[in-house]
């Protein structure tokens, strides 16, 4: 799994921290999405999907083989 955020569409909702922190922050200043971990491990993936879910504006894309 590939992980790409767009900053240009985040808002800064954050619920993409709240479900998978160990791949997602947020930026300081803005609070914008951070992206730690583009390719997260097997165990994270799950809550990865959750996040692009979640996320309100769809600024969190996923690309799986």
């Amino acid at each position: 799994m590939r992980v790409f955020a767009d900053t240009k569409l985040c808002t800064g909702a954050g619920l993409c921290v709240i479900a998978a922190a160990e791949v997602f922050d947020q930026r300081d200043g803005d609070g914008l999405v951070a992206l730690l971990r583009p390719e997260p491990p097997a165990e994270a993936q799950a809550a990865v999907r959750q996040a692009a879910l979640f996320c309100p504006t769809r600024a969190i894309r996923l690309e799986e083989p």
